[in-house]
């Protein structure tokens, strides 16, 4: 019988171990099989003790419930209606196999081949430093003289950064965030949102502070908090360019700055010191810099309101933030430079970053979360060399128990049951989602490209396929009408025949775009959609498609706002086939009865011309003032029949 890459890498376990484990897979599986209508066979609760200390500890055991077919599920793994029963009973004969000739009294079941080739991969997806390990104690390999070093550095960072998070739990520093943070009115929006939600799908799970956090993000990145590439000129308030570093004075160094750049003005040959502050106090004031303020000073301000956050860092040079959902009981990224949320594999995926230490500081505890942001744990596995796992595991649970000893007992236990439910998210790697897909979009193209952050339609060498397509769901069908806006200034498409679905992000309902992206003027108060800098054309597209649900179009309206400058041009057409008819992008609603008849069709906008470095900016779709977050940038209504209309 072929062994399962899951069951091969249990068969790796110590005999009496093996034998343990697999009484109690066997168990879950029989119970199913016998009694396949009773829900309660069919969940199996991750703080269970007999889960939490009998199977997560040991390598191959979850993986092994996985290959069944159980699933994760908040706080439970499940076995689905849809699961195959099939598998099931695959993956409990291959174990049941292993068990009968070990208690016969034969040889363990060495993998070979494929399977020891799979078995490699299953253990590395599930790697024993993130999961299997750190429900036990383990001791600390003894430290050889190369890597003494290297371990002696990264304990500093990971106390620095355990230290430094204690800063976000000062009351008076709380309290001087809270009186910068429009509370009432983000708590509003978020109730408003929550409401909206509720209404949409009754079954909503989601709570006020995912709301809030979604509202605190947007308020951030738009209002309160700028990016810094280069500063103006302090003489002429021209462009600079970041020289060689200068010295800290005595002021910055009170508040964390050890590194102070220096932009350069060539026209006036003036320097325009620019501190890197770490002290969030001082970042509340400041209101800019780089992902390291941005985090440092959105972390500060969750706490502030209430909520509890994580700062994030990663050794390949990027810092974030992270949230506890109490409604989903999970940990939520959050990337202030980016407003984005629920995104964790941006990085890698969009990015292209190569990770290898991904750890969450809190004032409660260290974890190391790395698994979260990766659909690739065998590479990044393969990367983690800089310290020895046993010793990295060693430490971090050393810093969690000496900061933990003043807490209460239901305090360790909560924190407890969470790990438990993040290493079980660990084992399994996620598949991207359509936001995890692009580039970084904070900070010039150029600081983008120099560390490899960016897309390929970033610098307009490709083009970026995002292939989401607009098709009726069953409501939209009984009403014979798709009616949908975009908001540039509160960044969403409002899916209005469908209950007022929301949809995040502009490029979350795109069809195709090349070498455009969403650009916000913090200095002005206005956002737009422009071309990438640098590329001489743009493009970007919506598809609408009716023919699988057996409709037709009888009209379509659209609405669509665009602006030049200059030399720059702006081109909208619909194609219908063959049929291409151009319109423009005045704002006003036009209809066009040309596509009666049709079963799909595309919106095209194309981006051209202009003058000089900041050409780019001289085609606009879009603009509009933060500030007007009720009126619609792009409005498309259309009308439908069923397709034997005549």
């Amino acid at each position: 019988m072929a062994v399962s890459p899951a069951v091969t890498t249990l068969c790796e376990n110590p005999n009496e171990v093996f034998l343990d484990v697999a009484k109690l897979l066997l168990t879950y599986a029989d119970n199913i099989l016998r009694y396949p209508n009773e829900e309660k066979y069919r969940s199996i609760r991750i703080g269970n003790p007999t889960f939490s200390t009998k199977l997560l500890p040991i390598k191959g055991a979850v993986e092994c419930l996985f290959e069944m077919g159980f699933e994760e599920a908040e706080t439970h793994l499940v076995f689905s209606k849809s699961a195959s029963v099939e598998q099931l009973k695959l993956i409990r004969e291959c174990i049941a196999a292993e068990r009968d000739q070990r208690l016969c009294g034969g040889q363990p079941v060495q993998p070979t081949g494929q399977a020891a080739k799979a078995s490699t991969s299953a253990s590395a997806s599930a790697p024993e430093s993130s999961a299997a390990a750190s429900s036990q104690p383990v001791s600390p390999l003894p430290l050889q003289p190369s890597s003494l070093e290297n371990s002696m550095s990264f304990f500093v960072t990971l106390q620095s950064n355990f230290q430094h998070v204690m800063l976000y739990e000062n009351p008076e520093l709380q309290q001087k965030a809270r009186s910068q943070i429009p509370h009432q009115q983000l708590s509003s929006a978020a109730e408003h949102k929550l409401k909206e939600a509720k209404e949409a799908d009754p079954e909503c799970k989601l709570g006020i502070e995912d709301f809030l956090v979604l509202e605190l993000l947007r308020w951030f990145k738009q209002d309160f908090f700028s990016w810094v590439d280069c500063l103006p000129c302090s003489g002429c308030k021209g462009p600079t360019q970041n020289a060689s570093s200068l010295s800290p004075s005595t002021d910055d160094i009170r508040w964390g700055a050890q590194k102070v750049e220096n932009h350069y003005c060539q026209s006036c040959r003036l320097s325009t010191r620019f501190p890197r502050y770490n002290n969030p106090e001082k970042l509340l004031e400041t209101r800019r810099g780089r992902c390291g303020e941005w985090a440092n000073c959105f972390t500060l301000c969750c706490r502030a309101l209430g909520l509890e956050a994580r700062y994030i860092w990663d050794s390949t040079d990027h810092v974030w933030t992270e949230i506890y959902s109490v409604s989903q009981r999970r940990w939520l990224h959050c990337d202030s430079c980016e407003n984005g949320c629920d995104k964790p594999l941006l990085y890698e995926v969009g990015w292209g970053k190569k990770l290898a230490y991904v750890l969450a500081f809190s004032k409660d505890q260290v974890v190391d979360v790395t698994w979260r942001y990766s659909c690739k744990h065998p590479e990044v596995l393969s990367r983690r060399t800089r310290v020895q796992e046993a010793w990295l595991l060693h430490t971090i649970n050393g810093l969690n128990a000496s900061r933990q000893q003043s807490l209460s007992p239901d305090r360790k236990k909560e924190l407890t049951e969470r790990l438990l439910v993040e290493l079980v998210e660990f084992i399994s790697p996620k598949k991207p989602k359509p936001g995890e897909l692009g580039g970084r979009n904070s900070g010039s193209l150029a600081w983008r490209t120099a560390r490899g952050e960016t897309r390929e339609a970033d610098t307009g060498t490709s083009t970026q396929a995002a292939g989401y397509v607009f098709t009726p769901t069953e409501k939209e069908k009984s009403d014979r009408l798709l009616h949908v806006r975009y908001n540039a200034a509160k960044d969403q498409y409002c899916r209005v025949s469908n209950n007022s679905e929301v949809i995040p992000s502009w490029d979350q309902c795109v069809w195709r775009k090349e070498s455009v992206f969403r650009k916000v003027e913090d200095d002005w108060q206005m956002v737009y959609i422009a071309r990438t800098e640098g590329s001489s054309m743009g493009k970007i597209s919506w598809k609408f498609d009716f023919a699988l649900a057996g409709m037709k179009i009888k009209s379509v309206s659209i609405m669509a706002s665009s602006q030049t400058f200059h030399s720059g041009k702006v081109c909208w057409h619909l194609q219908a086939g063959e049929i291409t008819t151009e319109f423009s992008g005045d704002g006003k609603m036009q209809s066009f009865q040309s596509l009666s008849g049709s079963s799909e069709f595309t919106v095209v906008a194309g981006l051209s011309g202009g003058e000089e470095e900041t050409s780019w900016q001289h085609s606009q779709l879009f603009r509009q003032s933060l500030k007007e977050t009720e009126e619609s940038s792009f409005e498309i209504l259309i009308h439908l029949d069923n397709a034997c209309f005549n």
